[in-house]
């Protein structure tokens, strides 16, 4: 729910980090991979995350510019049974779903039915209306880049615990407006750029008045089903499972008992983190945008201009961010993390793409180092 891309998990969990306990131990690793039986950095670096981190398990998808596909898993992708991690698996890819949110909202731009820089009120009128925010004064363009100054409802839809008390809301069903009713009740945020998944619950809901449909419904036919992401969907109100193989995604509470948090309602993330997909789907949704095959040139445009976003380590533009590579070069990424899967990706402007996923919430600040050089190593290797 919270955002992740390469650098972006700081935000969701650093603040819960001193509550966390660290992870259990894990079953001894094991690790396959389908490139020939190279044992290359890609997997030693998803290796370390199992074995330094306790991930209990990490699977990743690396595109090359031929666009073939390395898919590597290490540890287990079932406490219980001991069962590997499924090639290719299903997770929760989060904030991931922004960039979904964001490119149907740039094609409505592109189809003239939605202005950028219209206020939210002329397509949401009396929904953005609290201390925290006025729709009046709020553009459809600042909704998008975090700039909008409206707060993130997801530390009071939990009580103010995430940690805490995530459990005891776990299988709960949130209306899209009680989401943003949460954020409203808030102070605003500073002026500038702050990360807040209302903004992208309010891009959902105008979604919905602009085009009549639910949100889900045009996300799956303008961009799964446009470019065949196969194994990516949307969950249906009320379904908490994963459907097809999956690896358990885990959650460390307070008392440091390691809860199975596969089932899960992802009302609470909706048009900000609902989607299911898998590390190669990633790629290819990353890819697919960046070669221009979900937007019109303008539309590509705007979304890529950018403003200073610190905690990506680079900027922020529509829906979508960049940083740089240890290697060179830039890439556009964005990344996401649930309660049971946490996962970073990026990919080139000459068709690479990697997408790394773990089966739990980083514990500590290394975990997030870790996660960030695997994914640079992907990249870069």
């Amino acid at each position: 729910m919270s955002a992740r891309h390469h650098k972006q998990v700081r935000r969701g969990i650093v603040a819960a980090l001193a509550a966390l306990t660290a992870l259990s131990a894990v079953p001894a690793a094991t690790a396959a991979a389908q490139d020939n039986g190279r044992d290359d950095a890609v997997r030693r670096s998803l290796e370390v995350l199992v074995r330094d981190d306790k991930f209990t398990g990490a699977l990743a998808a690396v595109q090359g510019r031929d666009g073939r596909t390395r898919n590597y898993t290490v540890g287990v992708g079932n406490r219980k049974t001991g069962e590997r991690v499924p090639v290719n698996g299903r997770i929760r890819i989060g904030s991931n779903t922004k960039i979904f949110t964001a490119v149907v909202v740039l094609q409505l731009v592109g189809e003239g039915r939605i202005k950028l820089d219209e206020p939210v009120e002329t397509y949401l009128p009396g929904i953005v209306r609290g201390q925290a925010g006025d729709g009046r004064k709020i553009t459809v363009r600042q909704l998008l880049q975090h700039t909008s100054g409206l707060p993130d409802y997801v530390m009071p839809a939990v009580g103010g615990d995430f940690v805490g008390n995530y459990p005891s809301v776990q299988h709960t069903y949130f209306e899209p407006r009680q989401l943003v009713d949460y954020a409203l009740t808030q102070p605003a945020t500073p002026a500038g750029w702050s990360y807040s998944n209302t903004n992208y619950v309010v891009a959902g809901l105008l979604i919905q008045r602009v085009t009549g449909r639910p949100v889900g419904e045009e996300i799956t036919n303008r961009i799964i089903e446009r470019i065949g992401l196969e194994d990516t969907y949307w969950p249906q109100l009320g379904e908490q499972d994963i459907h097809g193989p999956h690896p358990k995604g885990y959650f460390t509470t307070k008392s440091g008992e390691l809860l199975d948090v596969s089932e899960q309602d992802m009302s609470m993330a909706w048009s900000a983190g609902a989607l299911v997909s898998t590390p190669s789907d990633v790629n290819r949704l990353l890819t697919a945008l960046l070669k221009g095959k979900l937007l019109r040139p303008a539309q590509l445009a705007e979304m890529q201009k950018t403003v200073d976003a610190p905690a990506f380590k680079g900027g922020y533009g529509l829906g979508i961010a960049t940083f740089k590579l240890s290697c060179g070069g830039s890439v556009w990424s964005h990344g996401g993390n649930t309660p049971g899967y946490t996962v970073v990706n990026a990919a080139t402007t000459d068709g690479r793409a990697a997408t790394v996923a773990v089966t739990a919430l980083p514990g500590t600040m290394d975990a997030v180092k870790h996660l960030d050089e695997a994914l640079d190593t992907a990249l870069c290797k």
